[in-house]
């Protein structure tokens, strides 16, 4: 097999900012400029950006060369690459803000949070400061603090100790953080806030955030773009968690036939709101169709007729009759807070087609009357076509939340109806392993001929037996067709090969030695039994695992301050066996490990992701205290990577710091053994296409 290099960047936060398509375009254009010294100069550089796709009808020369004085540039000194990054990051920057809006807009779940952009819009602050009073002033702690002030920075102030982030996932998706792991006082120390930002970053991806380039010393710091950019994704997922048809069957209304419910099942959630919107529309007389949640609500007529629809017995004609829109928009506002939804957004926000505020807005029109019938038949029909078993429920949740914390482009809302084009697995690969797709011989979405999705999937199909995955008697169109088992295989061993190569490059020392699920059991138990504790597993299986004390021992081995032993039951009982294993979830993202299992896989010990969370227990204890593991394989003492607490993470190949994203990576893998550890590590060793050698 050929050796599939990718452009590596020596920071990895600067090459997190870019895919592979970009830094190969960028680096031909960089390398096309040296001169015949074979280097460049920053006097050469305003030509070569001019000419650069983003910028050329952004900036002119003379724009770009005064841009590079602002930072007392001398043109004459030369400019390597990554220099060339930069600059190239700060002229998006800046493009962005003179655009006067920011990337993504019109779909905030595929934003990606970062340092790029550095405004923020009042409006938003002042929505969301109103949500975090309504759902968490009564909050025991936070009672204190609250109501914060809109007008003010308090928010950001508040956000700094990580508590109110925090809660505020809890809100979104209950139960994700046990709140006994948050410190929560008054007075915290820098160690104490970064753990709970270290438990926040964690706990938002394991809910579908996205916080790909934001560290938890962003956090501290209480930087308002970014604070306010992860709140503003913690929000929507609570506002768009009930549109689909697993949970609100009742959607079944928006569909004739059993095709339609297909299609229904492939929408993100904000078409289904959408879709929603212009079925009841319809219902109302309104005859156009809204297809944004901006220009196409401007004017306040389309909120008019649903509001009229869903709450007809506050409706007046007025609304419509009025010509002054600022005059419609709030007789709008004020016809929704009497059927219970709070003015969060202002008239002025409406007019100004604000796409954040007013998807949030109909999702709470939605929340508070879908107006939706409960025809049993047609819900019973929609539930069957949403009934998966737990496991195959469990493996899409996790494999899903992998793939959205990646940091890729796409964003993942129905894993099986997502992948079947090819794109988002092409997008998989290119990230973990770079310079590995044939980008010519993609077809990116949407795509209309079916033709191209399978040659999209038989490139996946191709790259995969490259790697050395079993894929027997496997053709592009068994994705296309959305083959659920084959598809969690696939996914499944694409994990294992990001797993085998980040503990790969994490052992470059170890001459070689491959790791086996026998080291992990060996380090684990050598790790617990070295604090004179007695508790020893015989395997990933044993059954004692469902108690959770083995694992709150591990974590304490590791690093004796992060298990409060008060809050740790017996494990004797099911509700105390919940508890532990709810607090053992908590306590290892609080420590730094990306993990995305349940609590029930702890219980009824999933031997799958009871093995992934050790080694990514293991793989953090490994990096921060470069430990001698001469007992599991030879390893010189000190060779590991020593982080302080109050450091951002540094981002991994796949887009967030290695020490967290090894545990979300292993946590996903429960599909199958078919694969050995050994075999496909060895294999891929000896055709030269370790990702170790890529970092």
């Amino acid at each position: 097999m050929s050796k599939f290099e990718g452009v590596i960047v020596s920071d990895q936060w600067l090459q997190s900012q870019f895919t592979q398509v970009e830094l190969r375009t960028l680096k031909s254009k960089f390398v096309s400029m040296k001169n015949q010294n074979g280097k460049v100069t920053f006097g050469d550089l305003p030509s070569l950006v001019k000419k650069l796709k983003a910028f050329t009808d952004m900036y002119s020369e003379d724009e770009i060369r005064a841009i590079l004085c602002e930072s007392d540039t001398d043109f004459t000194h030369d400019v390597d690459f990554e220099s060339f990054l930069r600059v190239y990051l700060n002229l998006q920057s800046q493009a962005t803000a003179k655009q006067g809006g920011r990337r993504h807009s019109s779909s905030f779940l595929k934003e990606s949070v970062t340092t790029l952009l550095h405004t923020i819009s009042e409006s938003e602050k002042g929505c969301y400061v109103a949500h975090i009073n309504s759902y968490l002033g009564g909050d025991p702690f936070l009672k204190q603090y609250l109501p914060l002030d809109p007008a003010t920075n308090d928010l950001f102030d508040l956000a700094k100790d990580g508590v109110l982030l925090c809660k505020l996932i809890n809100v979104a998706v209950p139960g994700t953080i046990d709140e006994r792991a948050i410190n929560a006082k008054r007075k915290l120390s820098l160690w104490e806030r970064n753990e709970n930002h270290t438990l926040c970053l964690n706990s938002a991806k394991a809910i579908g955030c996205t916080v790909v380039n934001i560290g938890t010393q962003d956090l501290v710091e209480g930087r308002p773009h970014l604070v306010l950019g992860l709140i503003s994704q913690i929000i929507k997922i609570q506002l768009l968690a009930d549109l689909n048809l697993k949970k609100t069957p009742q959607l079944v209304e928006l569909v004739e036939d059993s095709q339609e419910i297909e299609e229904l099942l492939s929408l993100s959630p904000e078409k289904v709101l959408l879709k929603w919107m212009n079925f009841h529309l319809q219902r109302g007389g309104y005859h156009k169709t809204v297809k944004n949640f901006s220009s196409d609500v401007k004017d306040g007529e389309a909120y008019a007729y649903l509001l009229n629809v869903l709450a007809p017995e506050h409706g007046t004609p007025s609304t419509l009759d009025t010509k002054d829109t600022n005059e419609r928009a709030n007789m709008v506002l004020e016809h929704a807070e009497k059927i219970g939804c709070k003015r969060y957004l202002s008239p002025k926000d409406i007019e100004e087609g604000s796409s954040n505020l007013n998807l949030a807005f109909v999702a709470q029109l939605f929340h508070h009357r879908s107006g939706l019938s409960t025809d049993t038949k047609k819900m019973s029909y929609a539930k069957m076509m949403t009934m998966d078993d737990v496991q195959t429920s469990r493996e899409e949740r996790c494999f899903r939340l992998w793939i959205n914390s990646l940091g890729i482009a796409t964003h993942i809302n129905i894993l099986f109806e997502d992948v079947r084009n090819g794109w988002v697995l092409l997008e998989v690969l290119d990230k973990i392993f770079p310079g590995s797709v044939n980008w010519k011989h993609a077809t990116k979405p949407p795509i209309k001929m079916p033709f191209k999705k399978v040659e999209n999937c038989n490139q996946v199909v191709k790259i995969a037996k490259q790697l050395r995955f079993s894929l027997v008697n496997v053709a592009g169109n068994d994705i296309v067709q959305g083959n659920k088992k084959l598809i969690l295989a696939l996914l499944w061993q694409l994990m294992r090969f990001t797993m085998l190569q980040l503990l790969k490059n994490l052992r470059s020392h170890s001459q070689g030695k491959e790791i086996t699920d026998a080291d992990i059991l060996k380090w684990a138990n050598r790790k617990v039994k070295s604090t004179g504790r007695t508790s020893q597993i015989d395997s990933f299986k044993d059954k004692s695992l469902s108690s959770g004390i083995f694992f709150l021992e591990l974590l304490s081995a590791v690093e004796p301050r992060v298990v409060n032993w008060n809050l740790v039951t017996k494990g004797e009982s099911d509700d105390e066996q919940k508890l532990n294993a709810t607090y053992i979830i908590s306590v290892a993202r609080k420590l730094g490990c990306s993990i995305f299992l349940l609590p029930e896989d702890i219980m009824e010990v999933n031997q799958k992701m009871i093995l992934t969370l050790a080694a990514s227990i293991m793989y953090w204890s490994l990096q921060q205290q470069g430990e001698d593991a001469s007992d599991s394989f030879p390893s010189p003492a000190g060779t590991a990577t020593t982080t302080t607490p109050e450091a951002s993470p540094a981002p991994s190949v796949c887009g967030e710091d290695e020490s967290s994203s090894l545990g979300g990576e292993l946590s996903n893998l429960s599909v199958d053994d078919a694969t050995s550890d050994t075999t496909v590590s060895s294999q891929l060793e000896s055709e030269g296409a370790l990702v170790g050698d890529e970092l």
